[in-house]
Formats: structure tokens, sequence, C-alpha cells
């Protein structure tokens, strides 16, 4: 299949990206490199391209004719988007929908979703399924529950099928340490720690010790990036197979606290890094633990790397391999 990719140069795209390439496919990447990078992009072509370029992007995507289009280009720190809520609504909605109006003008009909678990808000019970309100607590979840929205609005119509996939905490890299996370600034917790443990960091903060947890610290479901790209190449075949639209939980259906996460880390890593507690982040629910079954029921998704010490281990790896890398 001829596939484009928007923000396939950054941390989960081009990990989609290096598994299409593996299985044939042909890919177009389409990234403004605002967080993402060249390096990172292992398979197809990438064009330099933002999406509030209607033109720009019109013309690319006339050119290049795709069969689908997957789309993880975003915002995506949640404490930013409680800050400069307005970047969020402008970049995660403006731009998703001059994509979508370009898609159905030209007609291309198949089109996954880079969603989260943030739509959710801070539900009361867990795991949590795909019928579970939706109630997001700061904008950066409230942008994807309006693109949601939206997509489903097109798919009415009848001639736009989508699967939207809400990621629950994403972490880990590429086995072979050849591409991961590489923000300037990292926020994700497993990075933070790396990084701490590496020395690139003073400390790592605790963000809140008061939640209703079973250590106070907050909870979340790690899913390995690699079992979350091969869902995306299994969604888009659950499309081509004449799928409905619909919007399908990626997570592995338990999940761990700060702490627990830290005194993994520290095994792994060996280091004994100086961790220190510290108040609530706006806009952080206490919990959130994905049900996936409608994913693995329809898809046949079946997680390979549901471990969250292969997964700190791989994130390790590419963390003593990233400072060769360019940021």
């Amino acid at each position: 299949m001829k596939i484009f990719v928007t923000g396939g140069a950054g941390y989960i795209g081009s990990h989609v990206v290096k598994l299409l390439g593996e299985q044939g496919h042909n890919v177009l990447v389409y990234d403004n490199l605002s967080t993402g990078h060249e390096w990172a992009v292992l398979a197809g072509r990438l064009v330099k391209g933002d999406l509030s370029d209607r033109q720009f992007l019109r013309d690319t995507l006339k050119e290049y004719a795709p069969d689908a289009v997957m789309h993880f280009a975003a915002s995506i720190q949640v404490e930013e988007s409680v800050r400069e809520p307005l970047l969020y609504y402008r970049n995660n909605v403006i731009n998703s929908i001059n994509l979508l109006e370009t898609l159905t003008e030209l007609k291309i009909g198949y089109f996954i979703y880079s969603s989260t678990a943030a739509t959710y808000g801070a539900p009361e019970a867990s795991p949590v399924d795909e019928d579970t309100p939706l109630a997001p607590i700061n904008p950066y979840g409230m942008t994807k529950v309006m693109v949601e929205a939206v997509l489903r609005d097109i798919a009415a119509k009848g001639d736009f099928r989508y699967v939207a996939l809400r990621y629950f905490n994403v972490a880990g890299a590429d086995r072979e340490a050849r591409i991961g996370q590489a923000y300037r600034e990292a926020t994700h917790l497993i990075t933070r720690a790396l990084r701490t443990a590496k020395g690139e960091q003073e400390k790592l903060l605790v963000f809140g010790t008061d939640y209703p947890t079973v250590d106070g610290t907050c909870v979340r479901d790690y899913i390995h990036v690699e079992d979350l790209a091969s869902a995306h190449l299994l969604a888009l075949m659950y499309l081509r197979e004449k799928g409905a639209s619909d919007v399908m939980n990626c997570g592995y259906g338990h999940g761990f606290s700060v702490l627990d996460v830290i005194r993994a880390a520290k095994a792994v890593t060996g280091v004994d890094f100086p961790v220190e507690l510290a108040g609530r982040r706006p806009g952080d629910p206490p919990e959130l633990v994905a049900d996936s079954s409608k994913l693995k029921r329809l898809t046949g998704w079946s997680p390979l790397y549901d471990d969250l010490g292969f997964i700190i281990e791989t994130a390790w790896k590419w963390e003593k391999k990233r400072s060769a890398a360019k940021d």
C-alpha cells in the first residue's frame, strides 16, 4: 500500500514508519520537524511540510495519491496544553481539519488516527473500555475528543472510514536502538528517569504523592512502542477488510505506579539516582489502565513486549546511544 504518514519523524510515527517499511509498504512521511528528526525516518521518503499549509499539503497528497493516511502530527504535552491551550487547539484540531478536508476532497478513504487515553480524563473505574464516558481534564485530551467527533461525523457520510487508537502510556524504543524518544525536554516518566540515571538531570521529580492509588503516586498502563506500531498496521488491515469505523484502546490492561517505574529503572540501570517528591501537576489523572479487548477481538492484535523491565531496557539502550544522534 501507499501510506501517507503525518508526524512520521516523531517518536511514535517513526516506529510505525519503520514497521511499514519492513513490511514492504510505500511510505511518504510529512513532518514539519518541529519535534521530529530527519534521521528517525528509516523507511520511505520525507517531505518537510506543515499541515497549516493547505496548498502544499493538497499538492503533496494529490501527487502521491496514497491508499491510506496515518495521522500522528500533534502537540502532546499535557502540562504545556494547560499553559498554552490555543496552541493545542490550533495544531491538533484546526490542522487535523485541514488534513481531513483535503482527504475528503481527494477521496482518500482510509484513516488511522493517533488518539489518547487522555480523552477519558480521570475515570472512576479501571481498566477503562471504549464506552467509558469521555471527560478530558486538560486541553490536550479535549483536542483529541474534538477530532474524534469530526471523524465520526465525516464517516457517517459513508465514503470515509477510520480507526482512532487511544494510546495509553507509550514507552520503550526500537530494539536495535536505531530510534527512540529524542525530545529535547523530556516529559515522559521513563525517559526522565533514565536521563537522571545518566546524569543529564540533577534529580527526578515525582509529581504528586497523595493520589488515591496504592502508593499515592499516579498509575499508568505502559505499552511498548513496537507493540503500538503493530496495532496501527492491524487497524489499517481491519479497515481494508471492510471493518467499520471505530475507536480502540491500546494498552496492556495493567498499571504501574510512578514509584514502581522508578524502582524498575534503578534496577535496569544499576544507578540509584536521586528522586524528589513534589506537588501534583495540573491535568494528571490518578490512574489510567486500558481494556484493549476490542482491539484484540477486531484486529487480532497480540502484544509481544508486555514487560516493564524489557520496556525500560530498550529505552535505556537507546538513551545510552542517543548522544550520537543529532537533537
